[in-house]
């Protein structure tokens, strides 16, 4: 019973692995295509060739290993990406660059079709199934030279001609600040601007006043209760003490005395001087090993 609960728990995670993956392939888009590149960006070989980019348009990470790109609306398994470069993972809001140069021997993002700028050129996006449309366009014939087709905005909106060519990177790069060109359009002189300064500072010293004071207040009121505390046990001491018997500290204070009188009476009030006597032996007397100096007559 243990062993089929898990059989079902482990088909459950792959079917949902397996779903949230071809969900998560959906979400990238066809973003920008150059036909004609003559002084425009380069491959790894230092050629120029025309290219495509890819756009993933979800909040996780997208691995395009094993799907298909075509330019064949009749063969959409013409190139499948292969499974075993790391490279095809692409981050979230962000971009991954092939190159359509009709020469898949150079590497993961070199495909085996390229663009035709004489005619309509049809680029699609399988999922690894072979058969499940994931985006598509058709880019017009008559395309110039270093000039690409893209959406608008990266992975939304309507495909045109863009203004600047944009590998790898956004589709429409903002040379502006429009919230700085409101405000300097509406405060020449920067009035607004200094007095929303001041204000931030100032309520910022405020709140820090109202935050210390709070602080002070509740260290008063602590220490004012630890006092209370200690009057209170102060008090309970001095009664107790108060209704001890007088008898008992007599008794102590006697006991103490005379400890004190038999220690110290004797020798605090009277000198005592003991005479030393020397031992003297005429054998240890120097006199005797003397020689006598002999009389003179």
């Amino acid at each position: 019973m243990i062993n089929k609960k898990i059989g079902v728990l482990l088909l459950l995670m792959v079917l949902f692995s397996m779903g949230a993956k071809a969900q998560l392939t959906t979400s990238v888009k066809l973003n920008e295509v150059l036909v004609v590149n003559e002084d425009n960006f380069v491959d790894d070989y230092g050629k120029r060739h025309p290219w495509f980019e890819l756009y993933n348009n979800s909040a996780g990470t997208v691995d395009l290993r094993g799907c298909f790109l075509t330019n064949d609306k009749n063969n959409p398994r013409k190139y499948m990406i292969p499974k075993g470069d790391v490279l095809t993972k692409v981050p979230p809001r962000q971009h991954l660059l092939f190159w359509a140069d009709d020469q898949p021997t150079k590497g993961t993002f070199h495909v085996n079709f390229t663009f035709d700028p004489n005619k309509d050129n049809y680029l699609a996006l399988y999922d690894s199934d072979g058969t499940t449309l994931i985006d598509e366009v058709t880019i017009p014939a008559g395309q110039k030279a270093d000039v690409s087709y893209g959406l608008d905005l990266d992975g939304v909106g309507n495909w045109s001609i863009l203004d600047k060519v944009t590998p790898s990177t956004n589709n429409l790069t903002l040379d502006s600040n429009a919230k700085l060109e409101n405000f300097q359009r509406n405060d020449p002189w920067g009035i607004g601007m200094t007095i929303t300064a001041m204000a931030v500072v100032f309520l910022g010293l405020i709140i820090l006043y109202l935050v210390f004071k709070q602080i002070g207040n509740a260290a008063i009121k602590a220490s004012k209760r630890n006092a209370q505390k200690a009057a209170g046990t102060g008090a309970a001491v001095s009664a107790n003490i108060g209704q001890e018997s007088g008898e008992i500290f007599a008794a102590i204070a006697t006991a103490l005395y005379e400890m004190s009188d038999d220690n110290h009476d004797i020798e605090n009030t009277v000198l005592t001087i003991h005479k030393v006597q020397r031992s003297y032996s005429p054998w240890s007397s120097k006199l005797y090993s003397l020689r006598q100096t002999p009389n003179k007559k």
